[in-house]
Protein backbone atom coordinates (compact mmCIF):
# COMPACT_ATOMS: atom_id res chain seq x y z
CA UNK A 1 0.00 0.00 0.00
CA UNK A 2 1.51 3.33 -1.08
CA UNK A 3 1.75 6.12 1.48
CA UNK A 4 -0.23 9.34 1.22
CA UNK A 5 2.05 11.79 -0.54
CA UNK A 6 2.39 15.50 0.21
CA UNK A 7 5.27 17.89 -0.39
CA UNK A 8 3.68 20.75 1.58
CA UNK A 9 5.43 21.60 4.83
CA UNK A 10 3.18 23.75 7.01
CA UNK A 11 6.09 24.87 9.19
CA UNK A 12 8.14 26.08 6.22
CA UNK A 13 5.97 27.85 3.62
CA UNK A 14 7.72 28.43 0.32
CA UNK A 15 8.30 31.56 -1.74
CA UNK A 16 7.21 32.36 -5.31
CA UNK A 17 10.27 30.72 -6.87
CA UNK A 18 9.77 27.58 -4.80
CA UNK A 19 6.16 27.20 -5.86
CA UNK A 20 7.03 27.76 -9.50
CA UNK A 21 9.71 25.07 -9.14
CA UNK A 22 7.08 22.56 -8.03
CA UNK A 23 4.94 23.45 -11.06
CA UNK A 24 7.79 22.99 -13.54
CA UNK A 25 8.88 19.74 -11.86
CA UNK A 26 5.30 18.50 -12.30
CA UNK A 27 5.44 19.36 -16.00
CA UNK A 28 8.77 17.58 -16.48
CA UNK A 29 7.50 14.49 -14.70
CA UNK A 30 4.45 14.49 -16.99
CA UNK A 31 6.80 14.65 -19.98
CA UNK A 32 8.58 11.56 -18.66
CA UNK A 33 5.23 9.80 -18.22
CA UNK A 34 4.32 10.86 -21.76
CA UNK A 35 7.52 9.20 -22.99
CA UNK A 36 6.61 5.79 -21.53
CA UNK A 37 5.75 3.34 -24.28
CA UNK A 38 3.46 0.32 -24.15
CA UNK A 39 6.62 -1.80 -24.45
CA UNK A 40 8.01 -0.14 -21.31
CA UNK A 41 4.83 -1.06 -19.42
CA UNK A 42 5.08 -4.62 -20.70
CA UNK A 43 8.70 -4.85 -19.53
CA UNK A 44 7.60 -3.59 -16.11
CA UNK A 45 4.64 -6.02 -16.23
CA UNK A 46 2.56 -3.25 -14.67
CA UNK A 47 -0.33 -1.08 -15.90
CA UNK A 48 0.42 2.64 -15.92
CA UNK A 49 -1.74 3.46 -12.90
CA UNK A 50 0.24 0.93 -10.82
CA UNK A 51 3.76 1.98 -11.85
CA UNK A 52 5.78 3.01 -8.81
CA UNK A 53 8.42 5.72 -8.78
CA UNK A 54 11.27 3.23 -8.34
CA UNK A 55 10.06 1.14 -11.32
CA UNK A 56 9.54 4.26 -13.40
CA UNK A 57 13.08 5.47 -12.68
CA UNK A 58 14.48 2.22 -14.08
CA UNK A 59 13.06 2.84 -17.58
CA UNK A 60 13.04 6.66 -17.75
CA UNK A 61 14.99 8.11 -20.68
CA UNK A 62 17.82 10.35 -19.50
CA UNK A 63 20.27 10.34 -22.41
CA UNK A 64 20.63 13.63 -24.24
CA UNK A 65 19.84 12.10 -27.64
CA UNK A 66 16.50 10.67 -26.44
CA UNK A 67 14.85 14.09 -26.59
CA UNK A 68 13.37 14.15 -23.08
CA UNK A 69 14.84 17.56 -22.29
CA UNK A 70 13.02 19.01 -25.28
CA UNK A 71 9.81 17.16 -24.38
CA UNK A 72 10.04 18.48 -20.84
CA UNK A 73 10.52 22.01 -22.13
CA UNK A 74 7.45 21.65 -24.33
CA UNK A 75 5.30 20.45 -21.41
CA UNK A 76 6.70 23.12 -19.09
CA UNK A 77 5.91 25.97 -21.49
CA UNK A 78 2.42 24.59 -22.18
CA UNK A 79 1.54 24.25 -18.50
CA UNK A 80 3.16 27.58 -17.62
CA UNK A 81 0.74 29.23 -20.05
CA UNK A 82 -2.26 27.37 -18.62
CA UNK A 83 -1.10 28.02 -15.06
CA UNK A 84 -0.61 31.75 -15.60
CA UNK A 85 3.17 31.89 -15.07
CA UNK A 86 3.98 35.55 -15.95
CA UNK A 87 7.56 34.75 -17.05
CA UNK A 88 5.98 32.98 -20.02
CA UNK A 89 2.49 34.41 -20.48
CA UNK A 90 3.60 38.02 -20.90
CA UNK A 91 5.89 37.20 -23.81
CA UNK A 92 3.46 34.76 -25.43
CA UNK A 93 0.69 37.38 -25.28
CA UNK A 94 2.95 39.85 -27.07
CA UNK A 95 3.73 37.32 -29.81
CA UNK A 96 0.05 36.48 -30.36
CA UNK A 97 -0.94 40.14 -30.64
CA UNK A 98 1.91 40.82 -33.07
CA UNK A 99 0.87 37.85 -35.18
CA UNK A 100 -2.61 39.40 -35.49
CA UNK A 101 -3.67 42.90 -34.48
CA UNK A 102 -7.29 41.74 -34.22
CA UNK A 103 -6.74 39.13 -31.52
CA UNK A 104 -8.40 39.66 -28.12
CA UNK A 105 -6.35 41.32 -25.40
CA UNK A 106 -6.86 38.46 -22.94
CA UNK A 107 -4.62 35.90 -21.24
CA UNK A 108 -3.05 33.37 -23.61
CA UNK A 109 -4.29 29.80 -23.87
CA UNK A 110 -2.45 26.69 -25.05
CA UNK A 111 -3.46 23.33 -26.52
CA UNK A 112 -0.79 20.64 -26.51
CA UNK A 113 -0.43 18.94 -29.89
CA UNK A 114 2.50 16.94 -31.26
CA UNK A 115 1.42 14.50 -33.98
CA UNK A 116 3.29 11.65 -32.27
CA UNK A 117 0.61 11.71 -29.53
CA UNK A 118 -2.28 11.19 -31.96
CA UNK A 119 -2.12 7.44 -31.32
CA UNK A 120 -3.24 7.93 -27.71
CA UNK A 121 -6.88 7.19 -27.01
CA UNK A 122 -8.90 10.41 -26.85
CA UNK A 123 -5.99 12.71 -27.69
CA UNK A 124 -7.28 14.13 -30.97
CA UNK A 125 -10.80 14.58 -29.59
CA UNK A 126 -9.35 16.46 -26.61
CA UNK A 127 -7.41 18.80 -28.92
CA UNK A 128 -10.45 19.62 -31.06
CA UNK A 129 -12.77 19.98 -28.07
CA UNK A 130 -10.23 22.23 -26.35
CA UNK A 131 -10.26 24.63 -29.26
CA UNK A 132 -14.06 24.77 -29.57
CA UNK A 133 -16.49 24.25 -32.45
CA UNK A 134 -15.91 27.71 -33.97
CA UNK A 135 -12.10 27.65 -33.79
CA UNK A 136 -9.96 28.24 -36.85
CA UNK A 137 -6.30 28.35 -37.82
CA UNK A 138 -4.81 31.66 -38.85
CA UNK A 139 -1.72 31.13 -41.04
CA UNK A 140 0.46 33.82 -42.60
CA UNK A 141 -0.72 35.69 -45.69
CA UNK A 142 -4.06 36.59 -47.18
CA UNK A 143 -6.96 34.25 -47.67
CA UNK A 144 -9.65 32.54 -45.69
CA UNK A 145 -8.72 30.96 -42.35
CA UNK A 146 -8.93 27.20 -41.95
CA UNK A 147 -11.47 25.41 -39.79
CA UNK A 148 -9.59 23.94 -36.85
CA UNK A 149 -10.96 20.41 -36.37
CA UNK A 150 -10.81 18.93 -39.90
CA UNK A 151 -7.34 20.25 -40.71
CA UNK A 152 -5.84 19.32 -37.35
CA UNK A 153 -7.16 15.78 -37.82
CA UNK A 154 -5.23 15.62 -41.11
CA UNK A 155 -2.08 17.13 -39.54
CA UNK A 156 -2.16 14.43 -36.85
CA UNK A 157 -1.03 11.95 -39.52
CA UNK A 158 2.42 13.56 -39.44
CA UNK A 159 4.80 14.10 -42.35
CA UNK A 160 2.76 11.84 -44.60
CA UNK A 161 -0.10 14.38 -44.40
CA UNK A 162 1.76 17.12 -46.30
CA UNK A 163 0.26 16.13 -49.65
CA UNK A 164 -3.24 16.44 -48.14
CA UNK A 165 -2.67 19.82 -46.48
CA UNK A 166 -3.34 23.15 -48.17
CA UNK A 167 -0.18 24.95 -49.32
CA UNK A 168 -0.68 27.70 -46.70
CA UNK A 169 -0.67 25.19 -43.81
CA UNK A 170 1.53 22.45 -45.23
CA UNK A 171 3.79 22.33 -42.15
CA UNK A 172 1.24 22.45 -39.32
CA UNK A 173 1.92 18.77 -38.63
CA UNK A 174 5.09 20.11 -36.92
CA UNK A 175 3.00 22.06 -34.42
CA UNK A 176 3.79 21.55 -30.72
CA UNK A 177 1.20 23.97 -29.29
CA UNK A 178 -1.84 25.76 -30.68
CA UNK A 179 -1.88 29.19 -29.06
CA UNK A 180 -4.79 31.61 -28.75
CA UNK A 181 -6.11 34.40 -26.60
CA UNK A 182 -8.69 33.20 -24.07
CA UNK A 183 -12.14 33.31 -25.65
CA UNK A 184 -10.78 34.04 -29.14
CA UNK A 185 -11.46 31.63 -32.01
CA UNK A 186 -8.16 32.43 -33.76
CA UNK A 187 -5.44 29.81 -33.18
CA UNK A 188 -1.77 30.09 -34.07
CA UNK A 189 0.46 27.07 -34.66
CA UNK A 190 3.59 27.25 -32.51
CA UNK A 191 6.78 25.20 -32.60
CA UNK A 192 8.97 24.78 -29.51
CA UNK A 193 12.67 23.91 -29.46
CA UNK A 194 14.98 23.66 -26.47
CA UNK A 195 17.87 24.30 -28.90
CA UNK A 196 17.60 27.54 -30.89
CA UNK A 197 19.71 26.11 -33.74
CA UNK A 198 17.02 23.49 -34.43
CA UNK A 199 14.17 25.99 -34.85
CA UNK A 200 12.46 25.71 -38.25
CA UNK A 201 9.52 27.53 -39.75
CA UNK A 202 7.20 26.56 -42.57
CA UNK A 203 3.76 27.28 -44.06
CA UNK A 204 1.18 27.40 -41.28
CA UNK A 205 3.62 27.87 -38.40
CA UNK A 206 3.40 31.34 -36.84
CA UNK A 207 5.23 31.37 -33.50
CA UNK A 208 8.48 29.82 -32.26
CA UNK A 209 9.42 29.47 -28.58
CA UNK A 210 13.06 28.95 -27.62
CA UNK A 211 15.44 29.54 -24.70
CA UNK A 212 17.83 32.47 -24.72
CA UNK A 213 21.24 31.56 -26.15
CA UNK A 214 24.48 33.11 -27.42
CA UNK A 215 23.25 32.78 -31.01
CA UNK A 216 23.18 36.12 -32.76
CA UNK A 217 20.03 38.10 -31.98
CA UNK A 218 18.54 35.45 -29.71
CA UNK A 219 18.06 37.64 -26.65
CA UNK A 220 15.06 37.44 -24.35
CA UNK A 221 11.91 39.06 -25.71
CA UNK A 222 9.74 38.85 -28.83
CA UNK A 223 10.91 39.52 -32.39
CA UNK A 224 10.07 38.60 -35.96
CA UNK A 225 12.55 36.40 -37.80
CA UNK A 226 12.38 36.72 -41.57
CA UNK A 227 14.46 33.55 -42.12
CA UNK A 228 11.89 31.28 -40.47
CA UNK A 229 8.82 33.49 -40.91
CA UNK A 230 8.10 33.13 -37.18
CA UNK A 231 7.39 35.46 -34.31
CA UNK A 232 10.02 34.20 -31.90
CA UNK A 233 9.49 34.17 -28.14
CA UNK A 234 12.87 33.89 -26.41
CA UNK A 235 12.66 32.94 -22.74
CA UNK A 236 15.17 34.59 -20.44
CA UNK A 237 18.12 32.53 -19.17
CA UNK A 238 19.10 32.34 -16.34
CA UNK A 239 17.02 35.02 -14.60
CA UNK A 240 13.70 34.14 -16.24
CA UNK A 241 11.85 30.96 -17.08
CA UNK A 242 14.87 29.05 -18.41
CA UNK A 243 16.76 29.33 -15.13
CA UNK A 244 13.66 27.94 -13.44
CA UNK A 245 13.31 25.13 -16.00
CA UNK A 246 16.96 24.07 -15.80
CA UNK A 247 16.80 23.98 -12.00
CA UNK A 248 13.66 21.83 -12.03
CA UNK A 249 15.02 19.53 -14.75
CA UNK A 250 18.17 18.81 -12.76
CA UNK A 251 16.08 18.04 -9.66
CA UNK A 252 13.84 15.53 -11.45
CA UNK A 253 16.74 13.97 -13.38
CA UNK A 254 18.84 13.50 -10.23
CA UNK A 255 15.91 11.94 -8.37
CA UNK A 256 15.46 9.49 -11.27
CA UNK A 257 19.20 8.74 -11.27
CA UNK A 258 19.12 7.96 -7.55
CA UNK A 259 15.96 5.81 -7.58
CA UNK A 260 16.79 4.08 -10.87
CA UNK A 261 20.45 3.59 -9.92
CA UNK A 262 21.69 5.36 -13.02
CA UNK A 263 25.07 7.06 -13.13
CA UNK A 264 24.93 10.28 -11.12
CA UNK A 265 25.70 13.42 -13.20
CA UNK A 266 28.90 15.39 -12.46
CA UNK A 267 28.93 17.35 -9.20
CA UNK A 268 28.87 20.67 -11.07
CA UNK A 269 25.56 19.77 -12.74
CA UNK A 270 23.24 20.01 -9.78
CA UNK A 271 20.11 21.93 -8.84
CA UNK A 272 19.87 24.84 -6.44
CA UNK A 273 19.29 24.22 -2.74
CA UNK A 274 15.54 24.77 -3.18
CA UNK A 275 15.37 22.31 -6.07
CA UNK A 276 17.50 19.81 -4.15
CA UNK A 277 14.82 19.79 -1.44
CA UNK A 278 12.26 18.75 -4.06
CA UNK A 279 14.67 16.08 -5.30
CA UNK A 280 15.01 14.74 -1.75
CA UNK A 281 11.23 14.78 -1.26
CA UNK A 282 10.72 12.66 -4.38
CA UNK A 283 13.46 10.24 -3.33
CA UNK A 284 11.63 9.73 -0.03
CA UNK A 285 8.79 7.89 -1.82
CA UNK A 286 10.31 5.17 -4.05
CA UNK A 287 7.25 2.93 -3.60
CA UNK A 288 4.68 5.64 -4.35
CA UNK A 289 2.77 5.48 -7.63
CA UNK A 290 4.02 7.99 -10.18
CA UNK A 291 0.57 9.58 -10.45
CA UNK A 292 0.71 10.23 -6.69
CA UNK A 293 4.06 12.01 -7.03
CA UNK A 294 2.62 14.00 -9.94
CA UNK A 295 -0.41 14.96 -7.82
CA UNK A 296 1.74 15.98 -4.85
CA UNK A 297 3.84 18.26 -7.06
CA UNK A 298 0.66 19.84 -8.47
CA UNK A 299 -0.72 20.36 -4.97
CA UNK A 300 2.51 21.98 -3.79
CA UNK A 301 2.51 24.32 -6.80
CA UNK A 302 -0.77 25.86 -5.65
CA UNK A 303 -0.08 26.29 -1.93
CA UNK A 304 -0.19 29.66 -0.19
CA UNK A 305 3.06 31.61 -0.10
CA UNK A 306 4.91 33.74 2.41
CA UNK A 307 4.38 36.69 0.07
CA UNK A 308 1.93 36.03 -2.75
CA UNK A 309 2.25 38.19 -5.87
CA UNK A 310 -0.07 36.23 -8.14
CA UNK A 311 -2.23 33.14 -8.02
CA UNK A 312 -1.20 30.03 -9.91
CA UNK A 313 -3.98 28.13 -11.63
CA UNK A 314 -4.19 24.38 -11.19
CA UNK A 315 -3.24 22.45 -14.32
CA UNK A 316 -4.83 19.03 -14.55
CA UNK A 317 -3.12 16.34 -16.59
CA UNK A 318 -4.88 15.65 -19.92
CA UNK A 319 -7.08 12.56 -19.80
CA UNK A 320 -5.15 10.78 -22.55
CA UNK A 321 -1.89 10.89 -20.55
CA UNK A 322 -2.95 8.14 -18.14
CA UNK A 323 -4.70 5.68 -20.48
CA UNK A 324 -1.73 3.93 -22.08
CA UNK A 325 -2.01 0.17 -22.25
CA UNK A 326 0.67 -2.48 -22.03
CA UNK A 327 1.72 -3.96 -25.35
CA UNK A 328 0.41 -7.47 -26.07
CA UNK A 329 2.58 -10.14 -24.53
CA UNK A 330 4.70 -11.73 -27.22
CA UNK A 331 5.30 -15.46 -26.92
CA UNK A 332 8.45 -16.29 -28.83
CA UNK A 333 9.64 -19.80 -29.71
CA UNK A 334 12.36 -21.37 -27.62
CA UNK A 335 15.70 -20.55 -29.25
CA UNK A 336 17.73 -23.38 -30.69
CA UNK A 337 21.43 -23.05 -31.38
CA UNK A 338 22.98 -25.67 -33.60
Amino acid sequence: MAADITFIEQAAPIDEYGRALYAVCRSILRAYIDSLSSEDLTDLHTPLEKVRMRQFAKVARLERDKGIRGDGFEWAVHEAILGGEPKVTQLVSQAIRRASQYVSDTAPNSILFGQERAKFLGFLDAVVDGAGADAYLLPQGRGKPFQFGPWVAVAAQGHSAEDQLNARIKKIWKTDLFLSATGDARHFAATIKSNFAQLEGGPGLRIGIVPESVDRGNRSGVRYDSNTGLWIVTLDDPNGFMGLYNDAYHAIARAICTLGRHQIPPYYVKPSAKAQRIQEQIETYPEAFIHEIEGALDEAAQQNLVVQTHTMIGVNAPSWLHVKQMAPKVISPKPEIH
